[in-house]
């Protein structure tokens, strides 16, 4: 049951997967702590500390029964998380209390857990990213020779199709796979480096033995990516934190996702307000509470308003990255408690509504077929012209002639606020005899599309289809909008 006596975040009320909340929860991230300190209680006892195996062995009973009361109470007394968990582990965990976090830092838990959280919440974004891609796929070809107006400045140019503006959409989203790809290939985790990065307290356990403490941060990433479904490796040098440029990185990804929703879903706004294409609308949507008749684009508006959130993003990110004043400063932690988790919760969400919206839109070709007549006797004439410079005519003569009777179909158009007339007056002008009885055939809007259905076909086969296949594993998800 939802308090509502306090504020909720509706990015977890309203927006984002489940899937991705548990990404981010804290139980999530205090069962990686304490693998991790299992993980290094263990090397440590391999590589010759007195650590038992019978302590090991109770740390691992309670590895996934947080005991949240202790943690929280403990918290309140010492003013810091990672010390409160120790504490409260070690209530549990009697006989390993005294070698629990022995050696490390804070960011030993903080950080490696926070990369491995990431990297995971990356890869649901993949997954959503390939279904998007896909459901956009098909709309692409179904539509890919269907003449549309194409628009530059928002004003009628050269016809494309429904299909090759899809493609548009689509290589944004190609795009940003590529980069999501190569981030998801650069997630180190911070390793076991000390207090500043110089291994100094590992090297005390040791008595100075360098051989041991390498052998200790590879050993404990070894068990750490065993329990893991990527490759884990470690930043060769850090300081107290992994570097906070990762996470600029992070949000320059998830911005250019962002972006491209942005972008498909004005157009998507652009195109419902002239009716020629319309996100889904169910049957008891109310789409204005005082105008009954409307049909508002409310999937795509709310993509827009998601995706300019996580636009907005990573220039905190960047501030971040660039204050910390030599080794670390704990103005970072705060900041990136909100701002990582509530990015990825906003582009989560953003691909949810994407994915609905693109496998549910409605094309209205009828409209479409209209606008494109009422427009392309326009972008015709120099064709017109051709066929009667052909049949003889002065090409100079006839631009003029057309020319004229371009503004006058525009005026009436425009300032009368009637029908293109500009075809009846060609066939009623005599210099123009040599095209009369065939504007039909040269008004064919298919002859006015260029390319645009074999660039479709090319761009899918070589481009979207290997994404597809490589990925068809995570097909087959759907587009939830709970509200």
């Amino acid at each position: 049951m939802t308090d509502y006596s306090v504020y909720n975040n509706p990015l977890i009320t309203r927006y984002a997967s489940k899937e991705m909340q548990q990404a981010f929860s804290d139980e999530k991230r205090f069962k990686l702590w304490r693998k991790l300190w299992v993980a290094l209680a263990e090397s440590e006892a391999e590589l010759g500390l007195p650590i038992t195996k019978e302590q090991i062995d109770e740390m691992k009973k309670y590895e996934d029964d947080v005991n949240y009361a202790a943690a929280e109470a403990y918290e309140k007394e010492v003013r810091h998380d990672v010390m409160a968990h120790v504490k409260a582990f070690g209530d549990q965990a009697k006989s390993a209390a005294p070698i629990i976090h022995l050696g490390a830092t804070s960011c030993f838990v903080n950080c490696n857990s926070e990369a491995i959280i990431i990297a995971d919440a990356l890869q649901i974004l993949r997954k959503k990213l390939v279904n998007v891609i896909d459901k956009l796929k098909n709309f692409a070809l179904k539509y890919k020779s269907l003449p549309t107006l194409g628009f530059t400045h928002l004003q009628p140019a050269q016809l494309t199709t429904v299909g090759k503006r899809a493609s548009l959409w689509l290589q944004d989203l190609c795009l940003d796979l590529e980069n999501l790809e190569h981030l998801i290939s650069t997630v180190r985790l911070r390793g076991v480096k000390g207090t500043t990065g110089t291994q100094a307290s590992f090297m005390e356990l040791f008595s100075g033995d360098e051989t041991k403490v390498k052998s200790l941060e590879k050993k404990v990433l070894e068990k750490i990516g065993a329990l893991l479904p990527f490759p884990v490796s470690a930043y060769p040098v850090t300081g107290q934190t992994y570097p906070r440029k990762f996470d600029y990185n992070v949000l320059c990804v998830l911005s250019q996702i962002a972006q491209s929703a942005y972008k498909f879903a004005n157009d998507m706004r652009l195109l419902q307000s002239m009716k020629e294409l319309e996100e889904p609308f169910e049957k008891n949507q109310i789409g204005s509470s005082a105008m009954a008749y409307k049909r508002n684009p409310m999937r795509s508006e709310r993509i827009c308003a998601l995706a300019r959130y996580v636009v907005s993003l990573p220039v905190n990110s960047a501030i971040t990255s660039s204050t910390q004043w030599l080794e670390r400063t704990l103005d970072d932690s705060a900041n990136r408690r909100i701002v990582n988790a509530q990015a990825f919760l906003a582009t989560d969400a953003v691909l949810n509504v994407y994915m609905n919206v693109a496998e549910n839109i409605v094309v209205y070709e009828k409209t479409i077929e209209k606008h494109v007549r009422e427009e392309l006797p326009f972008m015709a004439t120099e064709n017109i012209l051709m066929e009667c410079v052909k049949a003889g005519g002065n090409r100079q003569e006839l631009h003029e002639e057309i020319r004229v009777m371009s503004m006058q179909a525009a005026l009436r158009v425009k300032g009368e606020g009637k029908d293109n007339n500009l075809l009846q007056l060609i066939e009623e002008n005599k210099k123009f005899a040599a095209v009369h009885g065939k504007l039909q055939e040269i008004l064919d809007p298919q002859k006015f599309i260029g390319r645009a259905p074999s660039q479709v076909e090319e761009f899918v086969r070589d481009y979207v289809n290997p994404v597809l296949q490589k990925y068809s594993d995570l097909l087959g998800e759907r587009g939830e909008v709970s509200v």
